[in-house]
C-alpha cells in the first residue's frame, strides 16, 4: 500500500496540528492497522541471512537479505529497505524508505537481494534543504513493509 492505515483516528494528532508528528509512515510512532508497503499475496515470504558490510567511514554500505517463498503459489514481493537514526541534534523521521526491489519467486525458491548504499542514502535534509549525515547510531531495516514485527533485520552500519 502506498499509504498507512491507522487502527483508529485517535492515533492521529489534532486536525489543527500541522506538524508531521505522528503522521505518515515516516513519523508515526504507533502500530498501524496496515503499514506503508503492506501488500496481500497468495503466498508468504520469509526473510533471513541478513548481512551488512561496509560502514559510513568506507562510504559504501552493502545490505543483503535472503527472501524465500514459503507458500504454495508463485508470488511477487517488494523488498523494502528503511533507514532510521538516533540523533538529538536534528528532527528526524521515525523511518525513511531508501530503496526497494520487486522480485518474483516460485514456491520454495529463494533469492538474495542486495542494496548498495552511499552516504547520501543515509542523510536527511535539514530545514534549509541541505543533506546532513545524522550523528549516532543508524539502523537499517529490510522487509516486506514498513519496519515492525515483520522486519528482517536491525543492523548498524
Amino acid at each position: 500500500m502506498p499509504v498507512t492505515f491507522y487502527k483508529s483516528d485517535a492515533d492521529l494528532p489534532d486536525f489543527n496540528d500541522y506538524s508531521m508528528d505522528n503522521r505518515t509512515y515516516r513519523y508515526f510512532k504507533g502500530q498501524p492497522l496496515y503499514g506503508f508497503g503492506y501488500g496481500l499475496s497468495y503466498t508468504t515470504f520469509k526473510y533471513d541471512q541478513s548481512k551488512v558490510t561496509g560502514s559510513r567511514a568506507t562510504k559504501k554500505i552493502s545490505v543483503s537479505v535472503r527472501v524465500t517463498n514459503t507458500g504454495k503459489m508463485v508470488g511477487d514481493e517488494v523488498v523494502q529497505l528503511y533507514f532510521s537514526a538516533n540523533d538529538n541534534t536534528m528532527k528526524l523521521p521515525e523511518r525513511a524508505l531508501r530503496d526497494f526491489k520487486r522480485i518474483s519467486l516460485k514456491s520454495g525458491e529463494s533469492n538474495v537481494v542486495t542494496f548498495n548504499l552511499v552516504p547520501a542514502d543515509l542523510s536527511i535534509a535539514d530545514n534549509t534543504g541541505k543533506l546532513k549525515m545524522p550523528k549516532g547510531k543508524i539502523i537499517i531495516n529490510v522487509g516486506g513493509c514498513q519496519p515492525g514485527e515483520k522486519t528482517a533485520m536491525d543492523k548498524k552500519p
